[in-house]
């Protein structure tokens, strides 16, 4: 196993908390579809990816997003196996979606490991899977809440610990790993599924619920930053390529808010 300098254990600690901060603060201010657009923003998939290369090497962080691309669908089970089996309130609710989640998560992925995905083998799969989930999921109600304590600064400061402490959990055994697994684990909902957590807690399983029916169609930006990346980091190095995925990411998400709304206006 490689030893990871002190320096870059304290960046990965600063940028993990910083920017589930940081991208909090800026969800309090913006509209609900403007929160619901930055969840599915390529934060934990980003650091995680980052420095499994700059902890083991870009070639193998670049192998590893290939079948991140793949491991979305894993993280689909997640949330799914979490709405079958946390449909109670509180810490009894949490339990059981936990543990429902990272059952059909370690199965799904278990699947995975199996195969030899290429770009375009893991990124079909996963849109696959994005339409069977939206299917399964459409039947789901609509539930709004305030998101005010979900956005407060003790659950942003939960939220980020989380996030961090999972990041820290991905990049650490990823040295033990093969590319196969350490991919799926980047794929892992390192930001959405803190903030699942406290949704359920303070406002009951009906607004998670809501935000997992959802989850499916916000992949595309973690879709198309995962893409990039994997075709950058060999040709532009881990800096420029992680500027390059947030770049691609973020005109994804540009262009399905100008499609949304234009669809909206021509439904009414």
């Amino acid at each position: 196993m490689i030893e990871v300098p002190l320096t870059w254990q304290l960046a990965k600690l600063g940028l993990s908390i910083g920017m589930v901060l940081g991208l909090g603060a800026i969800a309090v201010r913006a509209s609900p579809r403007m929160a619901g657009l930055l969840a599915g923003y390529p934060l934990g998939t980003a650091l995680a990816l980052f420095f499994i290369g700059l902890e083991i090497s870009p070639l193998f962080a670049t192998q590893s997003a290939v079948h991140t691309l793949a491991g979305f669908t894993a993280t689909m089970a997640l949330v799914a196996g979490y709405l079958v089996a946390g449909r109670q309130p509180g810490f009894k609710g949490i339990a059981g979606g936990l543990a429902g989640g990272f059952i059909a998560w370690f199965a799904v992925s278990t699947v995975l490991a199996q195969f030899n995905f290429t770009r375009l083998s893991g990124t079909l799969l996963t849109l696959c899977a994005i339409a069977v989930f939206s299917l399964l999921f459409r039947s789901i109600p609509d539930v709004k809440s305030p998101a005010s304590r979900a956005f407060s600064l003790p659950a942003l400061a939960t939220r980020a610990c989380l996030a961090t402490a999972i990041v820290f959990v991905i990049t650490w055994l990823a040295h033990w790993l093969p590319p196969a697994w350490a991919g799926t684990l980047a794929a892992f909902p390192v930001t959405m599924l803190p903030f699942l957590l406290i949704l359920h807690l303070n406002y009951g399983f009906a607004p998670a619920a809501t935000v997992i029916k959802h989850y499916p169609m916000g992949l595309g930006s973690l879709l198309s930053y995962t893409l990039c990346v994997s075709l950058t980091y060999s040709t532009l190095g881990l800096f420029w390529g992680t500027l390059a995925g947030f770049a691609t990411a973020t005109l994804w998400l540009l262009g399905w808010m100008q499609f949304s709304a234009w669809y909206q206006r021509r439904a009414t």
